[in-house]
């Protein structure tokens, strides 16, 4: 009987590890195949009639085929300048409302938070066309105002924080509060020391919400000195060279996609042990 259990555990963890196994192929693949067609000359790969899965003859032309078509270094500048300073305005925001609802104590405090959660159902298509018209009638299209201040809050950033500043212990707080310690100063040294974990994680998803916008940059930018990555991405579809020119097109997405997948392989336990810090109380 003993054996027969171990058997079907086996079995079990075996059909476990081949079905993970076959879902990462289909996720790594096209990442796969976007790198090893970057490396393809553009004769190589119009020559060839079964597509290749190592290039014979890797060149780096692509590479500097994608600089050279667009500027493309002016638009990776660009989307690290709306990045890092849309994160550092945003976790001053959030780190702020996340302390009020966790620790300070005013009336009505449960509503207007259960009403501030609520926002989240709505979709952020619905709220595009208010920004727009907001953003454009303090004539801030093509600025970098523009581009940063709709992305300065976000709600379930805050909710992640607050649940995270809620398991401090309250004697904590009540013990900085006899001691004669402000709020403001028992959440630089106290709080956010304790979450810091949580604080990163946050950090690196909106570096990453960041870089990937897409939507909101098309809508407020069309003058190239403002475009981010996203913009060059369809600005070299759009000019016809990343039609031509597929291995181009493709080491343009790998330079484009290579900070992120850095910055996720270098705090991925971070990121991990932060949301999973969030989401539990206790």
């Amino acid at each position: 009987m003993q054996k027969n259990r171990a058997l079907g555990k086996k079995i079990t963890k075996g059909f476990t590890y081949a079905g993970l196994s076959l879902w990462a192929f289909i996720v790594i693949f096209p990442f796969y195949w976007m790198v090893i067609t970057s490396f393809k000359s553009y004769g190589s790969y119009n020559s060839e009639r079964i597509p290749s899965l190592i290039p014979t003859s890797p060149t780096f032309e692509n590479y500097a085929n994608a600089f050279s078509a667009v500027p493309l270094g002016r638009y990776l500048l660009n989307t690290l300048i709306f990045s890092l300073a849309t994160t550092a305005i945003m976790l001053v925001v959030s780190v702020l409302a996340a302390y009020a609802f966790a620790r300070i104590s005013f009336k009505g405090k449960n509503i207007v938070f259960t009403i501030f959660l609520s926002l989240m159902m709505i979709p952020a298509e619905l709220v595009i066309i208010t920004n727009y018209m907001t953003v454009t009638n303090l004539d801030m299209r093509n600025s970098f105002l523009g581009l940063i201040l709709p992305s300065v809050s976000s709600v379930f950033y805050i909710y992640l924080l607050k649940e995270n500043f809620a398991q401090v212990p309250d004697e904590l707080y009540l013990a900085a509060k006899v001691d004669g310690t402000g709020d403001f100063k028992y959440l630089i040294r106290v709080m956010l020391p304790i979450c810091k974990p949580t604080v990163i994680t946050v950090t690196i998803l909106k570096i990453i919400e960041c870089w990937n916008s897409f939507v909101w940059p098309r809508l407020v930018t069309d003058e190239e000195a403002y475009y981010l990555v996203s913009n060059g991405i369809q600005s070299i579809r759009e000019s016809g060279f990343g039609r031509e020119n597929i291995p181009a097109m493709m080491a343009a997405v790998v330079i484009i996609s290579l900070p992120l997948i850095v910055l996720f392989l270098v705090f991925r336990k971070k990121i991990m042990s932060g949301v999973a810090r969030g989401g539990t109380k206790g």
